[in-house]
């Protein structure tokens, strides 16, 4: 039997794709082995959000080689689809995959396999399949799983693309348009895998807003269907961007128990010139008001955000209009990204690019600042009574525990000796056990 390994790197569309990938090696009769094991063939699902992922992408694809360089290296994704040229010239990749092409990978190795014995002591052309996203029409990728390796939690992966062209950001050059599962197979999927014992599942998409703009439906009508799948006791949203925030919008989804009261509103300054140079549609005062409405229909909502320091153009005092704007807001969590240029895109040939130590500089104040914040999220459900999806088993301070989170996000820690894995259990947070993880002690 071969054997196959896989690493996925990137969001949680990627983990979803590196998921159906293996899947579908699985079916073919390929037994999955740890990336860091010898195997015949390696499929490395690259990113190529930040330079920083373009590099790891390289170092990925560079080891698999090394650690069998007999074996047929895969490079799928991203960072294929916008360095195609070079992906082509690195000799570590014998098979290049772009988006929407990943359902091809069994017979593209087939394909691989037999120029390499037909090439004898000739080494064998690369195969590639890289469709220029951008300018074909594209449909959906048929990707699906039958199963998660989380096995509580699945990720489920209903839209894909971009419209917007924010001025840095190179994904919508990697993904195309923005194309939507059809409502009826993501419910198939749904349903399936309730049936193998998932209980919260995970609305995502490369622009998860847009679900519909292309099909007439709209994400609302989506999630009011998961809903009523009666397995599913949980559904979470993946990243949202505030114009989606309405009043209809919230009301109606806080009208479904089965939503988890935590939100990840894209904010990326907190300042509206910086905003309007990075081409975003909406300003503070929109975001602010999406903030609100969330908080005026849950209780006590975790909102998490993404934040972009050292823009081209960001002065010191945009810097510190984002500051106060961020602590105003007062986030549950917030992931702090330093500004990468992206060949390509608009905001890569703006003037006034930010120093690098001027980035790290101010990414580090922001880094204070969301653990202060986070911190105080989760000391507000000391002593409070939550109901926790638990998920895995661990040890600390040479104790045996269960952990998982609330709806909020809020980590959890349950001492018990019994296998606790995918049961909900109710109790009161008691303390901070060690550092983001809460003390959790039944009725």
């Amino acid at each position: 039997m071969k054997k196959a390994a896989l690493h996925n790197l990137g969001c949680k569309v990627n983990a979803y794709e590196t998921e159906a990938m293996q899947q579908i090696l699985e079916a073919a009769g390929y037994e999955i082995v740890p990336f860091t094991e010898k195997a015949d063939v390696y499929v490395i699902n690259t990113c190529s959000v930040t330079n920083m992922a373009d590099r790891k992408s390289r170092q990925m694809l560079h080891k698999a080689k090394k650690t069998n360089p007999k074996a047929i290296v895969v490079a799928a994704g991203c960072y294929v689809q916008t360095k195609e040229a070079e992906s082509s010239l690195d000799e570590s990749i014998d098979i290049v995959i772009g988006n929407n092409k990943k359902h091809e990978l069994v017979e593209l190795i087939e394909k691989y396999e037999r120029n390499r014995l037909t090439e004898e002591t000739k080494e064998p052309k690369k195969t590639k399949s890289v469709v220029d996203i951008n300018h074909e029409k594209q449909e959906y990728e048929k990707l699906r799983i039958e199963k998660t390796a989380e096995h509580t939690r699945a990720f489920l992966k209903v839209q894909d693309g971009c419209n917007q062209f924010c001025s840095y950001c190179i994904i919508p050059f990697a993904r195309g348009r923005v194309r939507s599962r059809k409502a009826e197979d993501v419910l198939e999927e749904v349903k399936r895998l309730a049936k193998r014992g998932v209980k919260e599942v995970v609305l995502t998409g490369i622009h998860l807003s847009s679900y519909g703009v292309d099909t007439g439906d709209h994400l609302l009508h989506l999630i009011e269907m998961v809903h009523e799948v009666e397995e599913i006791k949980r559904i979470r949203l993946g990243s949202l961007e505030p114009r989606i925030v309405t009043e209809e919008f919230v009301k109606r989804i806080s009208q479904l128990e089965k939503i988890c009261p935590h939100f990840h509103l894209s904010l990326q300054s907190g300042c509206d010139t910086v905003l309007a140079r990075m081409n975003r549609r909406y300003d503070t005062a929109e975001y602010e008001a999406g903030c609100d409405l969330l908080r005026k229909y849950f209780v006590h909502p975790a909102i998490t955000t993404d934040v972009i320091v050292g823009f081209p153009g960001e002065t010191e005092e945009e810097f510190q209009i984002t500051k106060e704007y961020l602590e105003r807001i007062h986030f549950y969590e917030m992931h702090i990204f330093k500004y990468s240029k992206r060949e390509g895109t608009k905001a890569a040939v703006m003037a006034d690019q930010v120093l690098e130590q001027e980035k790290t500089r101010r990414s580090g104040i922001l880094l204070e600042l969301e653990k202060k914040m986070s911190e105080e999220f989760r000391n507000d459900y000391l002593g409070k009574q939550v109901t926790v999806l638990l998920e895995e088993e661990v040890e600390l301070d040479g104790k045996t525990y269960f952990t998982g989170y609330t709806k909020e996000y809020v980590k959890v820690a349950y001492e018990t000796g019994k296998d606790m894995t995918n049961q909900f259990i109710t109790g009161t947070i008691q303390k901070q056990l060690t550092g983001d993880i809460y003390l959790l002690v039944e009725f």
